[in-house]
């Protein structure tokens, strides 16, 4: 959990404590939050929306091993077959037609173990990129995204818990 947090406190706006606050909140408030909302406003959403191409491209290139790594060394049952899917997403979402609710629906059937793990790998996906600020910029895009996933997954495991 300690390198999980060090990962989003390395490309958020939120110190370790912060994150482990926002990491015990329900869902619906860290999403009501005016700390996330400030996060996520805080994107350059216009580079990342002229900077698609680059991202799509990377993700066309490095989503296939990092899908046979997430079916084959986390477990992970269903993943997507291509990158397609999940370049269309976060294009859906820059472009304010993907909620994060729908991000959170599709990835509940992955154990939080997996998730975690997961994240700075997908966030690294990135290091590639030449464009300092577009890589920089691309990371928080993802490290935010998966903040939400990471803390929908702290919520049904705290209510398997308690069911």
């Amino acid at each position: 959990m300690r390198s999980l947090i060090s990962t989003f406190s390395q490309y958020l706006d939120f110190s370790q404590p912060q994150l482990e606050a926002i990491l015990a909140k329900p869902l619906d408030e860290v999403l009501k939050s005016s700390e996330l909302n400030q996060e996520l406003g805080s994107l350059d959403s216009n580079l990342l929306k002229e900077t698609l191409p680059t991202a799509g491209a990377v993700l066309a290139q490095e989503l296939p091993p990092f899908y046979n790594w997430l079916k084959n060394q986390l477990g992970v049952k269903r993943v997507p077959d291509g990158p397609e899917h999940t370049t269309a997403w976060v294009i859906g979402f820059l472009n304010n037609r993907e909620s994060l609710i729908s991000l959170v629906d599709l990835h509940r059937p992955v154990p939080r173990a997996a998730l975690e793990a997961s994240v700075p790998r997908l966030i690294g996906l990135f290091d590639g990129v030449e464009n300092e600020k577009v890589q920089q910029e691309w990371q928080k895009a993802i490290a935010a995204l998966c903040l939400v996933l990471v803390v929908a997954a702290h919520e049904q495991d705290q209510l398997a818990v308690t069911a």
